[in-house]
């Protein structure tokens, strides 16, 4: 079942890794870019700053998550490392050097492949990112993991989906709510992505911090909801990376869709930048 809006344009093509497929769709020459959703999430998260940079002469991979979209449900396991392996697996059969671009958790893989595989990651930029674990108390992680049970998660998630997208909502929200909604429908890809809220653990990207040599891109929206001060999170990640940091008003959890012209403006700086210095 193909439930990205995305389908209606390039055609969806699957990379084998070894417990399932991944699915993808790529367009466009230059550049490799390869963009990675966060948990939860659709390839098509990315809806609005993909043709802007096919437009600007990149080659345009977008990915959905293990578990998630057209992926397979079929992994063991799920999170930050996981991802990892999966975007640096897209990178090499696609053609090294890539730019990643991570969201969310996507941004904590980026870090570890950035880390791991220096030559194979021309830059990274890291959408609201995570790339450490939230200070959290137990019974707030209980209640959390309570919350994405595979029964009701579908349901759950459609109800918080947008406290996240706080501030200026995306102008095809609706559409795109009911896409995520009906994704997560489907028993099998409900059960992945509640195991994949109980396995993520951002301790590894944290401990990889220090060996990224990438330049790097830190955009964060103002009213980020997942973090109690979101600019200063992006300031503690930038000051960490020796990144830039871009802050995006009136956006939350997903700047690259709820302001698209503000977001694909600075990656597309940054993207000439930084491979002009590559």
């Amino acid at each position: 079942m193909n439930t990205n809006p995305a389908s209606t344009g390039p055609a969806t093509r699957y990379l084998d890794r070894p417990e399932g497929k991944i699915a993808y769709e790529i367009q466009g020459d230059g550049p490799l870019v390869v963009l990675v959703p966060g948990m939860g999430e659709l390839r098509s998260s990315y809806r609005f700053l993909a043709p802007a940079l096919v437009q600007a002469g990149y080659r345009v991979a977008s990915t959905d998550l293990r578990g998630h979209g057209d992926s397979d449900t079929t992994f063991s396991s799920y999170g930050d490392v996981a991802t990892a392996s999966d975007v640096h697996a897209l990178i090499r059969d696609l053609g090294a050097p890539a730019v990643i671009v991570g969201n969310s958790l996507a941004a904590g893989a980026g870090v570890i492949v950035a880390a791991e595989h220096p030559d194979d990651v021309s830059g990274l930029v890291l959408v609201g990112p995570f790339v450490r674990n939230p200070k959290a108390g137990a019974v707030m992680q209980a209640v959390f993991r309570a919350m994405m049970a595979p029964l009701w998660i579908a349901r759950v998630w459609k109800a918080y989906l947008p406290t996240l997208n706080a501030g200026r909502k995306p102008v095809d929200f609706d559409d795109h709510l009911a896409d995520v909604f009906a994704s997560l429908r489907r028993p099998a890809y409900g059960k992945a992505f509640s195991q994949t809220t109980r396995q993520t653990d951002h301790a590894p990207a944290e401990a990889a911090l220090p060996g990224v040599s990438a330049p790097t891109l830190v955009i964060m929206g103002t009213r980020d909801p997942d973090f109690p001060d979101p600019a200063a999170e992006a300031r503690w990640i930038g000051d960490t990376l020796q990144a830039e940091v871009v802050l995006v008003e009136d956006a939350g959890h997903y700047p690259q869709a709820q302001q698209p012209e503000v977001t694909s403006q600075a990656v597309l700086g940054f993207l000439q930048s930084a491979l002009h210095r590559a």
